[in-house]
C-alpha cells in the first residue's frame, strides 16, 4: 500500500514539475494603449506620429529587478514583396544586371528602444528577436535565397528605405514616466502606406525578454478617395470608361475655351 501511494505521489509531482517546465509563470506583464486604432487618411493628409503608452505590471511576489527594465517597440507596415537591383553603366547607358527579390517587406518600419540596442542585448539575441532594422531585413525568410554574409542587396533595401524616412530606428524612442510606466512616439510619413499595421512592444531585463505585447492600428482612405478606390477596384470596366469620357470632354471643352478665331 505504501508503494501505490508512493507511486501516486512522484507521478503526481512529475505531472506538475512537467506542466511548470512547458508553461513556466512570467513575472511581468506588459499592459499597453495606442493613441488610436483606426486614421482617417484624406487629400490633405501631410503624415502623423502614433503614440504608444504602455505600463509594466509585477507580480506582487516578484523581487524589483536591480538593472531595471529595458523596452523595444517595433512597428511593421503592410508587407510587400519587390525586387532590387543593381544598374552599371554602360557607356552612356544604364542598365540592370544582378537583382535580389524579397518575399515579404514591411512597406513601414520603426523601432524606438529605451537606450541603444547594443547595450540591451548582444547581438546573438538582437538577431533571434529581431531588435533593430539590420537584425529584421537580415532574417532568413526576407528573401526569397539563402542569405549571405554582408548582402549588398539588402544593405541597398535598408539605405533606400531610410532614404525614403520609411525606415527609421530611434535609440531613445521610449521614455519612461515613471519606473514602470513607459511612452514612445513613432512618426508616419504621408508616404507611409494605408493598410494594416502591427505594434510590438517588447521588455527585457539584462537583455533577457520577459514580456511582450501585440497591438494593431489601421490607416485607411476616407472621402472621395475612398469612394474613388473602390468603385476602381469593383467596377474597373466602368471606371474605364468613364476616365476615357471625361479625358475626350476635358479636352473639347479645352479646345473650345481656347479658340483662336
Amino acid at each position: 500500500m505504501m508503494r501505490v501511494r508512493l507511486a501516486v505521489i512522484l507521478g503526481f509531482l512529475a505531472v506538475i514539475l512537467g506542466f511548470l517546465a512547458i508553461s513556466p509563470a512570467s513575472a511581468e506583464s506588459l499592459v499597453v494603449s495606442l493613441s488610436f486604432n483606426r486614421l482617417a487618411v484624406t487629400s490633405t493628409y501631410t503624415g502623423t506620429s502614433v503614440a504608444v503608452f504602455g505600463a509594466i505590471e509585477r507580480d506582487g511576489q516578484a523581487g524589483a529587478r536591480s538593472g531595471g527594465y529595458d523596452v523595444v517597440v517595433t512597428i511593421r507596415g503592410p508587407r510587400q514583396a519587390l525586387t532590387v537591383r543593381e544598374k552599371a553603366a554602360m557607356g552612356p547607358v544604364w542598365i540592370n544586371r544582378a537583382q535580389q527579390k524579397f518575399a515579404e517587406v514591411p512597406s513601414f518600419l520603426a523601432v524606438l528602444s529605451s537606450r541603444p540596442l547594443s547595450e540591451i542585448a548582444d547581438e546573438a539575441t538582437r538577431r533571434r528577436l529581431r531588435l533593430g532594422l539590420k537584425a529584421i531585413v537580415a532574417a532568413p525568410d526576407m528573401t526569397l535565397a539563402a542569405p549571405a554574409p554582408d548582402d549588398p542587396f539588402r544593405e541597398a533595401l535598408l539605405r533606400l528605405r531610410r532614404r525614403e524616412r520609411l525606415f527609421t530606428e530611434s535609440e531613445a524612442g521610449v521614455r519612461f514616466l515613471s519606473p514602470s510606466v513607459f511612452r514612445s512616439t513613432a512618426p508616419l510619413p504621408a508616404t507611409a502606406p494605408v493598410g494594416a499595421y502591427d505594434v510590438e512592444v517588447l521588455l527585457l531585463a539584462g537583455g533577457v525578454p520577459l514580456a511582450r505585447h501585440e497591438a494593431r492600428f489601421d490607416l485607411v482612405k476616407s472621402g472621395v478617395e475612398q469612394s474613388l478606390a473602390t468603385f476602381a477596384r469593383e467596377w474597373s470596366l466602368a471606371y474605364g470608361l468613364a476616365v476615357g469620357a471625361l479625358a475626350l470632354i476635358s479636352g473639347w471643352l479645352a479646345s473650345v475655351i481656347f479658340r483662336r478665331d
